[in-house]
């Protein structure tokens, strides 16, 4: 669980990183947005992938 929380937390971090980012440059396409929309999906992808687990072992 305690992994799961620095996960959303590292998440939140990035998906506002990733709009501010994305104002500044007035470009979805800019490679800094794509970039950091490249981490946020592979964090989500684990996020999703422990929750699995977990719902597998109760």
């Amino acid at each position: 669980m305690k992994m799961d929380k620095q996960l959303l937390a590292q998440l939140e971090q990035l998906r506002s990183a990733m709009m501010e980012t994305a104002a500044s440059r007035q470009n979805l396409l800019h490679r800094d947005v794509i970039s950091i929309s490249q981490s946020l999906d592979e964090i989500i992808v684990r996020v999703q992938w422990e929750r699995r687990l977990r719902k597998r072992t109760s």
